[in-house]
């Protein structure tokens, strides 16, 4: 699928189209609130929100709408080319791009120039008005301060680089006249720290033009440990970043669903994942108990959309490695569920798979998974489903089984333990062996995991 073409029409699981319209209200509207920026943790769909909101946008046409991925120019390590290479691309003609590059060209001298004096780039840093109208005056003082020839050089440059900045902006300003630019920077958090902050101060010292407004794309908590990174611990990150972004919109990890309630958003997206797999079709994992039991491992775990991705992908990983097997998780309930949930356990928890691998659970860590601590003492006639699952495996565990050992209504846990196995052809007390087998069956597991790749 082409996630640059997806629109909230065709998907929208998130319930985020109100918010994309609220972003473009703010964008096209006469106020300051550039840089904005579109906050969410890693693995919440940031990206293919920002390719929707672009498509939206699009049926306006009242902007050229530029979108960047900073991590695929990252290697340049020239934001500046960057941003202006893709701001070239909007323009009408041939004319218009030679006239707009030999306006760039002189910047963009500069800045390669100054890359080779790393060690005065404090220096270029600094605003412009910071550098003192007296040119001679300021050199001299400098040269009191035994400050080499070298960093005279750089200055010289840098008031230079003050006319050049200015026929910079004057030219994207043109070019915004006719028509507004939005430039959507994404991916800045998965920069090298360096990349990211010099992107930053780019956007704020050479970009500050009217008409032309920025959007990052970004995980804030990623970019002030980039900004820590390049400046040090004792340097306030958030201050910092204050001083560039005007706006932030955080994506909600909630959606209201048509059931009026609210859903972790990764649950919808397990979902629409099991429903849209031919290969999971005659898995049904959308229906009751398999999907609680998922939905509580999602809650507990607080799983993000990509890593519920993994999830669904080990699965159908399994299911197509262990079809000649026909195994019984396809029809007999208790199967099902302690397969899926075995397979959701390697896929964020590979040390706990392997300690039921070498039969030497411990009770707590299947608990964690489930977000459960110990049994109910009242279990009003049927234990609850996780508990029971948590009994199930808890109960034979090396370690900690007390905490999942009932010591009243003994005979119902066990039950309704065989109860979740009526119709299979064989019966086993050793549940942690269901699971195992389930872990074992993808034997190349270890080796996809370093591969995986995401769309987010």
């Amino acid at each position: 699928m082409d996630i640059t073409a997806l629109t909230f029409d065709e998907r929208d699981e998130f319930k985020r189209k109100s918010i994309a319209e609220k972003a473009i209200s703010l964008l096209q509207a006469d106020i300051d609130i550039s840089p904005m920026v579109i906050d969410g943790g890693w693995g919440t769909g940031k990206t293919e929100f920002c390719h929707k909101l672009i498509n939206l946008m699009k049926g306006n046409d009242t902007h050229h709408l530029i979108y960047i991925d900073a991590f695929k120019a990252d290697h340049a390590d020239e934001p500046l080319m960057t941003v202006l290479a893709e701001v070239i691309k909007v323009l009408p003609d041939e004319d218009s791009k030679q006239s707009f590059i030999k306006k760039a060209l002189p910047t963009v001298r500069y800045g390669l120039k100054t890359i080779a004096k790393a060690g005065v780039s404090h220096l270029l840093r600094q605003d412009i008005a910071d550098v003192a109208d007296d040119f001679d005056k300021e050199i001299q003082k400098t040269a009191d301060k035994a400050i080499d020839a070298t960093v005279e050089a750089v200055l010289k440059d840098h008031v230079k680089a003050d006319k050049n900045l200015k026929a910079l902006q004057a030219a994207l300003k043109e070019i915004a006249a006719v028509k507004p630019i939005v430039l959507f920077i994404d991916e800045l958090d998965r920069c090298r720290p360096n990349f990211a902050v010099d992107m930053l101060e780019i956007i704020k010292h050479t970009f500050d033009v009217e008409g032309v407004k920025f959007v990052l794309i970004t995980n804030t908590q990623q970019l002030k440990a980039s900004i820590n990174h390049c400046y040090g611990q004792s340097v306030d990150a958030q201050r910092y970043l204050d001083k560039f972004v005007k706006f932030t919109i955080a994506l909600p990890e909630t959606v209201d669903t048509n059931a009026h309630r609210e859903s972790i958003a990764a649950i919808e997206h397990y979902k629409n994942l099991v429903r849209s797999s031919h290969v999971l079709e005659g898995m049904k994992l959308y229906e009751c108990g398999s999907i609680r039991t998922i939905e509580q491992i999602i809650i507990a775990n607080r799983l993000s959309l990509r890593e519920v991705e993994t999830v669904v992908r080990h699965i159908e990983i399994y299911v197509t490695l262990a079809q000649s097997n026909n195994l019984q998780s396809n029809t007999i309930f208790g199967y099902k569920v302690l397969t899926i949930l075995a397979i959701a356990i390697y896929s964020i928890q590979p040390e706990v798979a392997l300690s039921i691998l070498q039969k030497r659970i411990d009770a707590k860590d299947i608990g964690n998974c489930l977000g459960i601590s110990n049994l109910s003492n009242d279990i009003q006639g049927r234990p609850d489903e996780q508990e029971l699952i948590c009994y199930m495996l808890g109960y034979t565990a090396l370690h900690n089984k007390e905490h999942f050992t009932p010591t009243e209504d003994v005979d119902v846990w066990k039950e309704e333990s065989a109860r979740y196995f009526q119709g299979g052809y064989w019966r086993t007390d050793d549940f942690a062996s269901i699971c195992a087998e389930a872990i074992q069956t993808p034997v190349s597991y270890t080796h996809l995991r370093a591969h995986e790749t995401d769309s987010y």
